[in-house]
This record gives structure tokens, sequence and C-alpha cells, in this order.
């Protein structure tokens, strides 16, 4: 089953929201497709806005580096992770009081942006700690965290993402740092302002002046997370990092609304389709035996997926999978899926 009878994805929606890395791009190049996907939208007319939890570069960094990729974008349409941190610490202390910045220049910049004072050290008595990736983050930044937060500062962390992509696959990401200071300090942030958190969705969703917005993301533990906690739909692409044993193994709170190889699944009925489906459709078919679901039939490959997650959401637990023809193990292999021989 594709998404709906020939009718294209993006046409259910007033506004798509993309996730960046691992979508877009991969650290600084265009994935296949997507400049030329972002393109028909705008071509169309379609409202687009960008939610990324990278808390290294400034919006405005972001839309020119969307731009010199081929892909126009504005400041205004890019929602960061350092920037809803920045905004979250404004409202909270007094006007220009010192916040110890772990991460980028960027995140810095946007503290100044909203009048506060990024510091370096402990002993200039931060109020609040905020923590964002920065390539070049070490062991000095995170031991003055550290202090800073045991004598009372705030601790607000941009993101948690265990890892972020990359050509070599994926790394440390600042979840991964996060926990640095969380094994050091026996205790979890006091706030988390990015993805999975619904507060990137939720404000980018207010710019569709009352429309459906759809989430397009690669990582189930935070664009799709994010757009649930949100109330929205979403699209799990198969450019990034999460990829289809994660799928299947999915809690239901990270459960994607459709699921797509890339963002041809916008604008080709039979490039997307909607999870999960059930577990005799599409010209598939999905059997329990004994603990171990068998995939028989023929058909397009996303349909067999779609029949999949039917099985895998709706057992115990995850059953072991198997081919049970040569169509069924092209489809097992074309995901990345042992095929049970």
């Amino acid at each position: 089953m594709s998404t709906d009878a020939g009718e294209r994805l993006v046409d259910g929606y007033t506004l798509v929201v993309f996730d960046l890395d691992g979508v877009i791009y991969l650290i600084d190049r265009p994935i296949p497709g997507a400049v030329d996907a972002v393109a028909r939208l705008h071509a169309e007319g379609r409202a687009v806005a960008y939610a990324t939890n990278n808390a290294s570069r400034r919006s405005s960094d972001v839309a020119d580096l969307l731009t010199g990729m081929g892909v126009p974008a504005r400041p205004e349409e890019v929602l960061t992770s350092a920037a809803a941190a920045a905004e979250l610490l404004r409202d909270r202390l007094p006007a220009g009081a010192p916040v110890l910045v772990v991460g980028a220049e960027a995140l810095r910049a946007e503290l100044r942006a909203v009048g506060l004072t990024p510091v370096s050290r402990a002993d200039e008595k931060p109020a609040a700690v905020v923590q964002g990736y920065g390539p070049q983050v070490g062991w000095a930044e995170l031991a003055e965290a550290s202090v800073a937060v045991r004598e009372g500062a705030i601790w607000v962390a941009t993101n948690t993402d265990r890892t972020l992509p990359s050509a070599r696959g994926p790394l440390p990401g600042n979840g991964s740092l996060v926990a640095v200071l969380r094994t050091a300090l026996d205790r979890d942030p006091d706030l988390v302002v990015g993805k999975p958190e619904s507060a990137l969705f939720e404000t980018a969703a207010r710019r569709s002046d009352g429309g459906r917005t759809l989430v397009v993301g690669d990582r189930l533990d935070t664009d799709i997370e994010g757009a649930r906690r949100a109330g929205l739909d979403s699209l799990l692409v198969l450019t990034g990092v999460s990829g289809v044993p994660e799928l299947l193994a999915a809690e239901p709170q990270r459960r994607p609304t459709y699921v797509a190889r890339d963002l041809a699944g916008l604008f080709d009925p039979a490039a997307a389709v909607r999870v999960p489906g059930t577990t005799d459709a599409g010209g598939w078919s999905v059997t329990d035996h004994d603990g171990t679901v068998e995939l028989t039939g023929s058909g397009r490959p996303l349909d067999a997926l779609a029949a999949l997650c039917a099985a895998a959401w709706s057992a115990p637990a995850l059953p072991k999978i198997r081919a049970g023809g040569p169509d069924a193990a092209h489809a097992l292999e074309s995901f990345g899926l042992p095929t049970g021989d």
C-alpha cells in the first residue's frame, strides 16, 4: 500500500518541516535529490521550515549554508536548538546574567543576541550552564560546567542526540557529551530544549496558518518522537541515522506516520508508504511461525516494509524475520535485513 490511492503525500500538508543533517545534507554536502525536492516545494509555493538540534551554527549561518548548497533559505525559516535555548534562558534570567557555555561560538552568539553574557569559567559565577555540540569541546569545558552546576547553576542541554551522522558513520553527538556530565554529577540536566522535546516543532507548526504540518526526519529518537510529542504527522527517510531494523524495533512513541527511502516520497505515491500497513496487502503476506515472521509474495519493497511493521509492532517482542521466496529475500536485503537463510 502506498500513501493513498495515487495522491502525493505533500498535497495533504500546508507546511513541511525538515530536519537537516541526514535529510537535506550530510555534514556539508547535499543528499542526492534533496536540492531538487526543496526546489520543487518552493516552485509549488509550499511553506517549508528547518528544525535542527545542531547548536554549532546560528540560524543565519544555517540559511547561508543551505543557500550555498542550492537550497534558498531565509534565517527566519531555520529553527535551531541554540536559539531556542538562548530564548528560554532570556525568559528565566535577569538581563545580562552570566551563562557558562559548553559548545561552539554560535551558542555564545545566540546568548549575546538575547542580552545574556556568555562566560567560560565557574569562578565567574554563572547563573546557568548551557551545553551544546561543538567539535572542540573537551575536558576543560566539561570540568568548568561540572563545578558551576554543583554550585547551583541551572543546567540546560540544547539536545541529547547520542550521535551525529557523518560520511564515516555515526559519531558522538551532544548527548554523548551530556552523558559525561550526567555521570560526573549523578543527575540529569534541568532542561533539554531540542528534539525529542516538542518546542521546535510546535514553534514551526504555528507558521502553518492552521493547516497541517508534516515533519521529515531521519532519526526515530529525535525527529519522529518530537513530531509525535507535538501531535504532528511524520515521514521517516532512510538517508541518515535510523534504518529499518531500528524502525521495526521502535517503541510506540517513536513510530512515524510514513516511511520513504528519500525525499522522492513527498511527490511519488509509490515512493512512500503509511505504516503500519496490514500483514496481507500489496502482494505481500506476513505470517507468524512460533515467534518468527515469514515474508512471502512479491510487490513493492515499501509495501513489504509496511506489512513487516504491522507484524513487528503487534508482537510482544521483536520477532525474527525470514524470507519465504526470492522476491521476499530481495525485499529484505534492500532494507538491510537478514533473509533468515
